[in-house]
């Protein structure tokens, strides 16, 4: 998995029905909190979905070097299967390693109660919808955390 994590003033995700020329706002951030963004790969299960859960509940990026629990702050979390994108040949990016849409959601779902289990109040969008994401990025401060780099320090 893996997650763009960014420190937010405020953000929000808006459905866009484009047949039925509707926009409603699903998930905003209240407070100051992490918009995150999160992909799934074909090679992620329930384990790395527990892992970053607790590593972005955790991970101390707020101001004062606080985290969503110690803060007591909100994530909204949006699903982004081009963070799996490949880029390396050709001009047309590669999806094959992102997860299909069936693994993804219930690897998503479980990311997020895994945040909620940790106390973390959990905006969202919707899983495969059209999204209009806002956001006021605070810092800019923005981190990419992927799961095979949880598992501990890189050999060679």
């Amino acid at each position: 998995m893996r997650a763009v994590l960014q420190r937010a003033r405020s953000a929000s995700v808006t459905v866009v029905d484009a047949e039925a020329g509707t926009r409603e706002v699903v998930g905003e951030l209240a407070a100051p909190g992490l918009m995150v963004l999160l992909g799934v790969s074909t090679e992620d299960g329930p384990a790395e979905a527990d892992a970053l859960a607790a590593k972005v509940a955790h991970l101390r990026m707020l101001d004062g070097e606080e985290s969503l629990v110690s803060a007591a702050a909100p994530a909204l979390v949006v699903s982004q299967f081009t963070l799996h994108g490949d880029v390396r040949k050709g001009r047309r990016p590669s999806w094959t390693r992102a997860a299909r849409g069936d693994q993804a959601e219930s690897l998503y779902e479980r990311f997020l109660a895994g945040l909620e289990a940790e106390g973390v109040h959990v905006e969202r969008g919707v899983f495969g919808a059209q999204m209009d994401v806002a956001l006021v990025n605070d810092g800019p401060f923005t981190l990419i955390v992927d799961t095979d780099d949880l598992a501990g320090p890189r050999r060679g």
